[in-house]
């Protein structure tokens, strides 16, 4: 009798390795194998190397936004101008945070500080010339000059939210790819009619 308890008692024990394994196996085919999450914590959902590509790229592209926009505020002659910048940083700030805690999560490297330079393989980034010119003009000049560059600078995001969009896996990233196109298009339009008038 003290054999069989013992015997069903290794069989239950057994049976429930087995079925974390089996758990375990299949959530990690759900998360796409290696390239899943390595975190832990609400964040650390199913993503893929199109998600870790997008968080990467995007916090330095939304580093250089916010130092264009810092410079409007001394800058900038239009006041059209200097609120649309603010509202630029107001809406990237966050994102920044965002992205950094998703990549934490999910065992990606943050990107640190990066210098400007003649060639990048982000859309849109301002080469080491570009931002040097905008920090050297001011008034009529700064304004035509920044809003040239943005629409530059945020078609770049676009194009790159879009590939999240299509190519990505994790829900809050591509909820933020989603928000970063309908956003940073009606900001591109707001800049055509600045730049028009």
């Amino acid at each position: 009798m003290h054999h069989t308890r013992h015997t069903t008692r290794r069989l239950t024990t057994l049976a429930l390795a087995a079925t974390t394994v089996c758990a375990l196996a299949a959530c990690g085919a759900r998360d796409g194998g290696p390239s899943g999450p390595r975190g832990h914590g609400p964040d650390a959902a199913a993503h893929n190397a199109a998600d870790a590509a997008f968080a990467r790229g995007m916090i330095p592209h939304h580093r250089q936004a916010l130092e264009m926009t810092a410079l409007a505020a001394g800058r900038a002659s239009s006041p059209a101008v200097r609120n649309l910048a603010a509202e630029i940083a107001k809406a990237q700030k966050p994102e920044i945070t965002t992205l950094g805690r998703w990549l934490t999560s999910w065992g990606e490297r943050v990107p640190g500080a990066m210098r400007h330079s003649g060639a990048h393989a982000m859309a849109g980034m301002m080469s080491e010339a570009d931002m040097k010119g905008l920090e050297k003009s001011r008034g009529a000049a700064f304004d035509a000059a920044f809003l040239r560059l943005m629409i530059d600078h945020h078609e770049g995001a676009v194009t790159m939210a879009e590939t999240e969009s299509e190519r990505g896996a994790h829900g809050g990233a591509k909820a933020l790819a989603r928000r970063i196109m309908t956003t940073q298009n009606a900001e591109i339009a707001t800049m055509r009619k600045l730049g028009d008038g």
